[in-house]
């Protein structure tokens, strides 16, 4: 395991960040405070900064030497809407928000990289540290790439890490092909004619449908896509009727949910499928059916080649590096920039899962003890990637 002597010499001041970033959790499209902290601290390196892209967004540029060769490392830097229950000194202070998903970690790794990288300039190239807003279902990223991020910083290779509980600190997970799934949403509104709950055969019934459809959304997974193509379907959302009401068979009822792919003809299929058992259910009951399905999230797909050099970044700075990690079934808009360049997204160990705190968990923490591997292995890959 390797760690240079300058990142280890700045963990204190990279723990104090992080917690501070920790105390002080900023919602999608607006890390103002977020973003300051990181523009001031990236110029006050010696980094070129830019404000404003996707909003919020930051990227700063580092160029050294002759080097043609350009790379984008990605932290986001957003918190969830929920509320922090675990207490510890650095509790959110923001009312129900708080960073359930380690982006204040994320965020603190990348300017720790960025400072000794700037201070050593051991590289010869370009690096570009995109800190990215709004990733948690926002569309920071997407928002980003319209906006003209590789227009304005041209990528040879972006790379992105996220941390993962449940792998030690010393652990790392770079793992070629699919590495999160794609990220849809689709929502149902059966409209019948609503009637007296004795009288049932007066109206038209959009609850039995709704049940009908409910019960029969699984067999697109089970009986319809490829049992060797990962998909999933789930329903998240139901409203009908009043319970004030239990004597009223309702005019109306919404149903939503969301499915997840890693290949792109099974996701099309997810769409297709989902629209036919709406409609057939509606067309059974006599009812009328609205549907939307509505695209969100690209799968990630690591490149083979990006992956081979984050691979040998990896084992210079790890004590143990897995090739062979399962894909996770959540969504990471990373997807947009990993279309524009290729990319490599690798699973940073966060330690053990202690009491179920996991990801999105009202006692989540990022272990501040991956603070130093992250960093340094930012830095290896630039210095590998932008060998002088």
């Amino acid at each position: 395991m390797s760690i240079p002597a300058g990142i280890k010499d700045d963990l204190p001041f990279l723990t104090a960040l992080r917690r501070n970033l920790h105390a002080h959790p900023e919602l999608g499209f607006e890390e103002e405070r977020t973003a300051g902290i990181v523009a001031k601290l990236l110029e006050e390196a010696g980094v070129t900064v830019h404000r404003g892209l996707g909003s919020t967004g930051v990227v700063g540029t580092l160029k050294v030497g002759d080097g043609t060769r350009r790379i984008g490392l990605r932290a986001d830097m957003d918190a969830l809407a929920m509320t922090e229950t675990a207490e510890r000194p650095y509790k959110s202070s923001v009312p129900g928000k708080m960073h359930a998903c380690g982006h204040d970690g994320h965020t603190a790794m990348l300017l720790g990289a960025a400072r000794h990288l700037a201070a050593t300039r051991g590289f010869s190239g370009t690096v570009h540290f995109i800190f990215q807003p709004a990733e948690e279902g926002r569309g920071g990223a997407k928002r980003m790439v319209e906006e003209g991020l590789f227009k304005l910083f041209p990528c040879d290779a972006v790379y992105g890490l996220h941390n993962m509980p449940g792998l030690a600190v010393d652990e790392i997970a770079v793992v070629a092909g699919p590495q999160l799934a794609s990220s849809d949403s689709w929502r149902v509104t059966y409209r019948g004619i609503g009637t007296h709950g004795a009288k049932p055969h007066l109206g038209r019934d959009p609850i039995t449908a709704a049940g009908t459809f409910l019960s029969s959304l699984q067999t697109i997974v089970g009986r319809v896509v490829d049992p060797l193509q990962p998909a999933v379907v789930s329903a998240c959302f139901l409203q009908a009727g009043d319970s004030k009401a239990l004597n009223v068979i309702p005019d109306t009822v919404e149903i939503g949910g969301t499915v997840r792919a890693y290949a792109p003809e099974v996701r099309d299929q997810l769409e297709t499928e989902i629209g036919r058992l709406a409609q057939g259910t509606a067309a059974m009951y006599g009812i009328s059916v609205e549907y939307h399905f509505e695209r969100r999230i690209p799968p990630v797909i690591n490149d083979a080649d990006a992956t081979a050099r984050a691979l040998a970044a990896a084992g210079s700075v790890f004590g143990k590096v897995r090739t062979n990690f399962p894909p996770s079934t959540a969504g990471d808009d990373f997807a947009f920039f990993a279309q524009n360049a290729p990319g490599c997204y690798v699973w940073l160990g966060n330690g053990p899962a202690e009491d179920g705190a996991l990801h999105h968990n009202t006692a989540y923490d990022f272990n501040d003890e991956a603070l130093g591997y992250g960093a340094a292995y930012w830095v290896a890959l630039v210095e590998r990637e932008l060998e002088v």
